[in-house]
C-alpha cells in the first residue's frame, strides 16, 4: 500500500511534501500560540496542519520502509535518515496532541466588530504553559525534519554529485 505511486516510489514524493508542509505547520501552529490577536484568524488551519503533520510524517514513515523492504541494498545507507526520521514521527505525535490542546485551551477575540466568535481564555498559567510547549514542540519539529531530511540526502546524493 505504502510502495508505489504510479511508476515512483511513494516516499519520494512524500518527503518532499513532509518538508515543506511539517515546518509550515509548526510556524502556523506557534503564530497561532504567541498571536492571540490572530487566533481567530489562525484556529482551523493550526489544527488541520497539525494533524495533518501527523498524517504525512506517518506516510513517510511506513513509505520509507516500504521502499527500503523493495530495495534492501539502501539498508545501510538510510540507516541514520531512518533513525531521525522515526523520532520525527513521535515529535509530530506529541506535536498533533499538542496542536488539539492548544486550538481547545488557548482563548482570544473575533475578527467580527460584534465580538461574536471570541472564546475566553480558561486560566492565564494554563494559556502560557501550552503556549510555551507549542512553541518547543514547533521548534523541535522543524529541526528533526531539517535533520531528517539532511540525513536522507546525504544518503542519496553523498558522492553522487559533481565536485565544486
Amino acid at each position: 500500500m505504502f510502495e508505489r505511486f504510479g511508476d515512483l516510489p511513494l516516499h519520494v514524493l512524500v518527503i518532499h511534501a513532509a518538508v515543506v508542509v511539517l515546518p509550515v505547520a509548526a510556524l502556523t501552529l506557534i503564530a497561532f500560540a504567541v498571536l492571540p490577536r490572530w487566533r481567530w484568524l489562525l484556529r482551523w488551519p493550526a489544527l488541520l496542519l497539525g494533524v495533518g503533520a501527523l498524517v504525512l510524517a506517518y506516510v513517510a514513515r511506513e513509505s520509507g520502509d516500504a521502499f527500503v523492504a523493495a530495495v534492501p541494498t539502501l539498508e545501510q545507507a538510510v540507516r541514520e535518515h531512518k533513525e531521525r526520521g522515526e523520532l520525527l514521527f513521535w515529535f509530530c505525535l506529541i506535536f498533533a496532541v499538542v496542536a488539539v490542546a492548544a486550538v481547545l485551551l488557548l482563548g482570544g477575540p473575533s475578527a467580527l466588530a460584534s465580538g461574536k466568535g471570541a472564546k475566553a481564555t480558561k486560566s492565564k498559567p494554563l494559556e502560557l504553559v501550552t503556549s510555551a510547549a507549542v512553541v518547543v514542540i514547533g521548534v523541535l519539529v522543524i529541526w528533526q525534519t531539517v535533520r531528517t531530511g539532511d540525513a536522507g540526502a546525504k544518503a542519496v546524493w553523498d558522492g553522487q554529485l559533481p565536485p565544486k
